[in-house]
């Protein structure tokens, strides 16, 4: 689990708004855009999660995120594209002899269409995973105050 700490900046029963400052994690995040993130030119940003343990303004917290899903998304988004590519690389290579073309021009043909396939995918499936709470951060824990 990623986690980060955070101010409650504003809270109500359901939902609660977290500063924290942006780190390196997620920065190189591929789901930085989805995550429930306000976007912010400086290194703080404001998240927006449920409220389920009660904190109230003021609240020192930890955020956190499932890494096993972020593990997913990078595959998703880095690898797949990659796998459909070289797939379609090795169909143009084999259809090639029985359609009577060069190997090379329907293995680029091919390889570049499947690999376009695969962004489209990634493009309607980004919606639906972007609603699914695995894939949003939540809070873990109170921190202990800071006078305490």
């Amino acid at each position: 689990m990623i986690t980060e700490d955070g101010i409650v900046t504003h809270a109500t029963p359901e939902t609660a708004w977290i500063k924290t400052t942006r780190s390196a994690a997620c920065e190189s995040c591929s789901s930085k855009d989805s995550c429930g993130v306000s976007h912010h030119p400086s290194e703080e940003m404001t998240i927006i999660v449920p409220n389920t343990i009660g904190v109230k303004t003021g609240d020192r917290v930890v955020v956190g995120i499932n890494s096993a899903p972020m593990l997913f998304l990078s595959f998703f988004l880095y690898v797949f594209p990659i796998i459909l590519l070289i797939i379609g690389a090795l169909i143009g290579d084999a259809l090639a002899p029985v359609l009577g073309m060069k190997k090379s021009v329907l293995s680029m043909g091919f390889g570049f269409s499947l690999f376009a396939l695969a962004f489209l995918i990634i493009r309607k499936k980004q919606a639906g995973m972007s609603k699914k709470d695995k894939y949003k951060p939540f809070l873990v824990r109170k921190k202990n105050p800071i006078n305490a």
